[in-house]
């Protein structure tokens, strides 16, 4: 095992809902991811842009103190609208400038990925 890929985080970024069971339901994903991943990430966070608890920042901030040396971001989102091109990288940004001796990327948004089509056809 990569004891650099093992210190690994990931957090899970939703919009935030004020229908608290939306926002249980990216909870037990970031739950469920952290169980299928098995030992590729230290730990899966959910984090919230508006509306819920953990924001951004603070989900990044978990992951930090729990030992991670790098935090990757995705963005659960379908399209790259202004909450994937601009808040989620602002929002991110801030614990880059917290943290500058820690890499923190952002992934590519769910939505852009191929594979979502094929899903989508399944699930119909």
């Amino acid at each position: 095992m990569n004891t650099q890929e093992n210190k690994r985080a990931l957090v899970i970024v939703a919009h935030g809902s004020r229908r608290e069971a939306s926002n249980d339901e990216i909870r037990k994903l970031a739950q469920t991811l952290a169980e299928k991943s098995g030992t590729r990430f230290l730990r899966v966070e959910p984090a919230f842009l508006e509306l819920a608890t953990p924001s951004i920042p603070d989900g990044i901030e978990t992951c930090i103190r729990a030992g991670a040396s790098e935090v990757v971001v995705l963005p659960y989102f379908l399209s790259a609208g202004r909450h994937v091109t601009q808040d989620i990288p602002a929002e991110v940004d801030i614990k880059r400038a917290q943290y500058p001796h820690i890499p923190i990327s952002i992934s590519t948004y769910l939505g852009a990925d191929s594979r979502i089509a094929d899903l989508m056809l399944e699930m119909a």
